[in-house]
């Protein structure tokens, strides 16, 4: 198994600095000489570390004054009613989405299950790109039974909110029956739309959220970049 590299790993342990709090938004680091003495390395290993943070827009560095936080991880709350726009706006960001692509084609074996469907029904499919304060944050994908929300195609092409399309057929209200979250690491077509190094960590969450009679309405999968963003659980979310 190939071992990380070590830049790969200082840039992990400062990523983490910065989501515990120990570096607040525009503090800044410790110089790159006391930051070679912290993890036994030469400065060109704590420069290509700064490199990959910067790139990634956690950190920028400022001519013969140092280097500061640009951005601290967002907390994104893991509950019963997860709702992207409120989350990140309670954390005081600005949130915005993408769509990818919308199509309706037939429901595989895992959907399908997730739904309480049969193979081959009909389902949307809606894919799109999560921003927080202009930086992608997660890419995902939610899964709808077709035949109960005809209209939905037509109402995320209007607004890529789920909370609103699910309203406009009809959905007042739905929460997730379940979240799993699994550690991942990013395909190259993630990375591309994450704007990460393929192969840089990523948290996979697979959802199931249902209506007030308790009929699936949704099977999500969500891709968060792992240094952009701290989940959360416990609370409704």
């Amino acid at each position: 198994m190939a071992r990380t590299p070590v830049w790969k790993s200082i840039a992990i342990a400062l990523t983490d600095d910065i989501a515990q709090g120990r570096y607040g938004t525009g503090g800044k680091l410790p110089p790159e000489a006391q930051l070679s003495a912290r993890f036994g390395v030469n400065r060109h290993t704590v420069r290509r570390a700064l490199a990959d943070m910067a790139e990634q827009g956690l950190v920028h560095a400022r001519r013969g004054a140092g280097v500061f936080v640009a951005a601290k991880p967002a907390d994104y709350p893991i509950g019963k009613r997860v709702r992207f726009h409120q989350n990140l706006a309670r954390a005081g960001r600005t949130p915005a989405k993408k769509v990818l692509m919308l199509e309706t084609r037939a429901a595989g074996a895992h959907e399908a299950e997730a739904l309480a469907l049969t193979p081959g029904d009909p389902v949307h499919v809606y894919d799109g790109l999560s921003f927080s304060d202009g930086q992608p944050i997660a890419l995902a994908q939610a899964v709808f039974p077709a035949a109960l929300l005809p209209g939905l195609c037509g109402a995320l092409a209007e607004d890529s909110s789920i909370t609103n399309a699910l309203r406009h057929c009809g959905v007042e209200d739905y929460t997730r029956l379940e979240t799993r979250i699994t550690a991942k690491l990013a395909t190259a077509t993630q990375a591309l739309h994450l704007r990460i190094a393929e192969g840089a960590p990523v948290l996979r969450t697979t959802s199931v959220s249902v209506d007030t009679n308790g009929t699936p309405v949704e099977f999500g999968r969500t891709w968060f970049a792992g240094d952009r963003v701290t989940l959360t659980v416990g609370g409704d979310g």
